[in-house]
């Protein structure tokens, strides 16, 4: 973990190939290439980035939503090459309600080996454990735009369950979204033996 004076400390998670490290002003480049690229934000509530701004302004966001202890945002950093290939965390969570929502993206050369599911799954058994500031939790929640059907086989991988569509729940990019909303309870939750893509 990573304890700054006066400050929540930033937990630090390794997984056999990747390390979930705080999301740092040097990054600006690394989260730049994930946000502008199409792949990655077409089902995302956020419009390409076009300039760089753009991604210290997100990385900003993190931290001081995590500062105010109200969710965090790891980088994905890939151990092998030594880079950031994605992001993952909790966009919000309720310590008097036990829950949260995750969230997580990657860059489009990485999908298919398992990365996301190996690091949203050393998330979840962070948050279910009580290795988080918000304290042990009970159920954490994703939600998928429908026709994004990676997310939900990940999602399903680790055990979440479909509850329901929520019919134009969500506005963005001129536009209204249906939202699936899917849920994983800590009574629920199996790591899976292997992380396979």
């Amino acid at each position: 973990m990573v304890q700054k004076e006066n400050s929540v400390i930033f937990p630090e998670i390794n997984t056999p190939r990747l390390a979930l490290i705080e999301l740092k002003a040097s990054d600006d480049v690394a989260v730049f290439n994930l946000f502008s690229n199409h792949k990655v934000v077409e089902y995302y509530d956020l419009e390409v980035f076009s300039h760089i701004e753009q991604a210290r302004s997100l990385i900003d966001l993190f931290q001081t939503r995590h500062a105010a202890s109200l969710g965090i945002r790891w980088a994905i950093y890939l151990k092998s090459s030594g880079g950031v290939i994605g992001t993952c965390g909790f966009n919000s969570w309720s310590q008097t309600m036990r829950s949260a929502v995750i969230g997580y993206d990657l860059l489009p050369d990485f999908w298919g080996n398992g990365y996301a599911t190996e690091a949203v799954c050393a998330a979840i058994q962070a948050a279910f454990s009580g290795g988080l500031v918000c304290g042990a939790l009970n159920r954490i929640q994703a939600d998928t735009v429908p026709g994004n059907d990676a997310s939900e086989t990940l999602l399903r991988r680790l055990g979440f369950k479909e509850e329901g569509l929520r019919r134009e729940s969500g506005y963005w990019k001129g536009a209204f979204h249906d939202l699936k909303c899917f849920g994983l309870l800590q009574s629920e939750f199996t790591p899976p033996i292997a992380n396979s893509p």
